[in-house]
Order: C-alpha cells, then sequence, then structure tokens
C-alpha cells in the first residue's frame, strides 16, 4: 500500500500534471501544424516546382506483381515529415522566445515597496498627532 501512495504523491505533483498538459497539448499543437504545413503551405510549393505533390514523390525499387505489392522508397514522405518538423520548431522557438521576453519585462518591473510594518504606521501616526 506505500507504494501505491508513493505513486499517487509522484502523479499528482504539479510538476507531473503540468508536463502530462504540455504533451497533450503539444499533441494536438503538432496535427494543427502537420495539416497547416501539408494542407496550405505545400501545394503551393509544389505548384511552383510544376504541380509536384511530395508524399507522392517515390522510388520504385521492385515493381509490383500479381503476388505482391510493389516495393518503393518513398522519400518525397520523408521531406513532407521534415517540413512538418521544422515548422513545428519554428513555431513552439517563436513560443518560447515570446514568453521569455514577458518574463524578462516582469523581471524587469520593480517589486512593490513592502507595506509598512505597525510600528513605522504607529510612528507615523503621532508624528501626524504631533504635527497637528
Amino acid at each position: 500500500m506505500k507504494l501505491l501512495d508513493e505513486f499517487k504523491a509522484f502523479a499528482m505533483r504539479g510538476n507531473v500534471v503540468d508536463m502530462a498538459v504540455g504533451i497533450i497539448i503539444g499533441a494536438a499543437f503538432g496535427k494543427i501544424v502537420s495539416s497547416v504545413v501539408s494542407d496550405i503551405i505545400m501545394p503551393p510549393i509544389g505548384l511552383l516546382l510544376g504541380g509536384v505533390n511530395f508524399t507522392d514523390l517515390k522510388v520504385v525499387m521492385k515493381a509490383a506483381t500479381d503476388a505482391a505489392p510493389a516495393v518503393t522508397w518513398n522519400y518525397g514522405n520523408f521531406l513532407q515529415v521534415t517540413f512538418d518538423f521544422l515548422i513545428v520548431a519554428f513555431a513552439v522557438f517563436l513560443l518560447i522566445k515570446g514568453i521569455n521576453a514577458m518574463k524578462k519585462k516582469e523581471a524587469e518591473a520593480p517589486p512593490a515597496p513592502p507595506a509598512p510594518t505597525k510600528d513605522q504606521t504607529l510612528l507615523t501616526e503621532i508624528r501626524d498627532l504631533l504635527k497637528k
């Protein structure tokens, strides 16, 4: 039972939960970026290169027969995944750069002065009373 309690304490720590949320959001973000790359960015690039669809680029190493499908080297799919990765990496870089810039601005802001202690408040009141 002790092992189960230790695991529960570990799993419910803030860092583990934050990491799990980050992984889930990262996976969803990756799908969005993959769609942007494959559906929005790559078609115009393929059109500029003469109507090439990158995922269809391949080298047939052995032609198909009645008994077996063709053996192909799908380098176009590799290119597509590489473009996806580069764009995701660049988007994450920009996100982290923005977060760091916001943290830097927060760090540069001077902290608020501490509230006066009870002694200081009483002394201020006495001073004000003496002035009157």
